[in-house]
């Protein structure tokens, strides 16, 4: 079961992994042709407010709440009452959220207010976010009724199309940008277009592979249905609950709007960052891992649950932790490399990097967060990290007042960070106390050798890359080949002294077994 879970996991971070660098050609797009000024800063307010929407409830909420309905309809209903649960949750979320739409667009001036107060005083600044959010916001209606079918193939086991999916409204910015953006007055409203176009495209995706599954949805708004009745339950504290990481940011923008202008914008770029290896490895991880969690409690397999999760920690641990050093040590290099174009200056650069080595800092808390949600939702249990989330909200809130005046944009995101670690801190104490994880052996033995194996990385990158002057030296070319040269070296010094120390990749395939001999 592992070793497929391993596979699945390979292959949803595969093609992330094509989503995620398409990302990043769209980032380097929008900042050598905006920059980090007045335009992008309205642009990133006005795409986060849906994107927080569809983190919040389409891939949150929802799908924690969906996936394990569904997988319990699979393994203990027939075809034909799956069919009606698809087709009654279809219909009564598309209802929902056509409406949810239409007060979006209709209240596009309150939530730029509520959600970036700091733009009330700039009248341009306001406006343009207001005329960005009515054309961006119909994207949570289409990119929801894309996660409703990226639900129903992952708990088929079809992870790879849902994982591509994403690429789309990628291209579809870059496309906006480059093609759409010199032809319009006010050339910042085509990456709006572009994020409309893009969840269409994502939603059309998605059909020929239901219809290849025979569970294509025909909608029907039955709210009384058992399943729908136990979903909407299920979500109601969901939402918040597995949210929490999504909320703070969004709380880091609302704050950042009173800081200077491109305080937003160093955020994002930041974040965006931050997101590359938590998609490939830990987004990717959880999808995979939720629907073999639900399928597991509906089995009444507890010793599979706890080796399952204690499998999930393994990668983690190993993936996560030199990750995260690395990105901090190659913060400068990497948003250097990436984004120094253009209308993209220096100075952004460096207050870009101080904001990404503050969110590399929560990187293993982030993703710890991913694998141990998926613990309670599997086990349809949306209440305990509600509670748990509430502590998480509260904290990064007082971490937020006590960061934002000695460290202005970057302290916001370094108390993102140590809220993620609370949020993980609690989540992981529930499910001990629960008796739902018990860790397997080994695992002082594999802290020990990973944590020697990642300092001996850090090391080398400290003492031996060269410095940010260097890199904004170079040109492009130089410096793509310079921090590819970084990365592997970094990586082979890694990989090199965890296998001089007797961890074995292989080893990590099973749940059941040691990592060391």
């Amino acid at each position: 079961m592992s070793r497929n879970l391993l596979h699945s996991t390979a292959i949803v971070g595969a093609m992330t992994m094509v989503s995620r660098v398409l990302g990043l050609v769209r980032d380097r797009v929008i900042a050598e042709v905006f920059g980090a000024g007045m335009g992008a800063d309205a642009f990133f307010v006005a795409f986060k407010i849906p994107n927080f929407l569809r983190r919040l409830f389409a891939e949150g909420a929802f799908s924690q709440a969906f996936v394990p309905v569904l997988s319990e309809y699979r393994a203990r209903k027939s075809q034909q009452d799956t069919q009606q649960l698809i087709n009654s949750v279809s219909g009564t979320l598309g209802t929902v959220l056509f409406l949810i739409t239409l007060m979006g667009v209709v209240g596009a001036p309150v939530l730029i207010s509520i959600f970036a107060p700091g733009f009330i005083d700039d009248g341009e600044k306001f406006d343009l976010a207001v005329s960005l959010l009515r054309i961006t916001f119909p994207y949570i209606l289409f990119i929801s009724l894309t996660a409703l079918a990226a639900g129903v193939l992952n708990t088929y086991r079809h992870f790879a199309g849902p994982a591509f999916t994403p690429v789309f409204l990628n291209l579809s910015i870059i496309g906006a940008a480059i093609g759409l953006a010199p032809r319009l007055d006010q050339p910042v409203m085509a990456l709006a277009w572009g994020v409309f176009l893009g969840g269409i495209i994502q939603l059309l995706f998605q059909f020929p592979f239901l219809l290849k599954l025979k569970l294509f949805p025909r909608p029907s708004l039955n709210r009384s249905d058992e399943g729908v009745r136990k979903i909407l339950k299920l979500m109601g504290p969901a939402i918040f609950g597995v949210s929490v990481s999504q909320i703070n940011l969004l709380l880091d923008t609302l704050i950042a709007s009173f800081l200077i202008t491109g305080s937003v914008s160093w955020l994002y770029y930041a974040d965006r960052m931050l997101e590359f290896p938590l998609g490939v490895f830990g987004i990717a991880l959880g999808v995979v891992i939720l629907p073999s969690l639900s399928e597991k409690h509906a089995q009444g397999s507890r010793e599979h649950f706890s080796q399952m999760l204690d499998w999930a920690f393994r990668w983690v641990l190993i993936i996560c932790l030199p990750a995260a050093l690395g990105l901090a040590l190659l913060a400068g290099p990497i948003l250097c490399t990436l984004f120094q174009y253009g209308e993209f200056s220096e100075h952004d650069v460096e207050l870009s990097s101080q904001a990404l080595i503050a969110y590399s800092f929560g990187l293993l808390g982030f993703t710890l967060i991913k694998i141990l949600a998926p613990g309670y939702y599997s086990r349809q249990d949306t209440k305990t990290p509600v509670k748990i989330g509430i502590i998480a909200m509260v904290s990064n809130m007082v971490f937020n007042v006590i960061l934002v005046f000695p460290l202005a944009h970057a302290g916001l995101a370094l108390a993102t960070s140590l809220s993620a670690f609370v949020n993980a801190g609690l989540l992981y104490r529930g499910l001990r106390r629960e008796g739902v994880y018990c860790p397997e052996t080994g695992w002082r033995t594999l802290l020990f050798k990973v944590g020697l194996a990642a300092l001996a990385m850090s090391l080398v990158l400290w003492f031996y890359t060269p410095g940010l002057a260097q890199w904004l030296d170079w040109s492009g070319l130089q410096r793509v080949i310079q921090l590819s040269k970084w990365i592997v070296i970094g990586g082979l010094v890694y990989g090199v002294v965890l296998l001089l120390l007797g961890v074995r990749w292989r080893d990590l395939g099973t749940a059941s077994d040691e990592v060391t001999k």
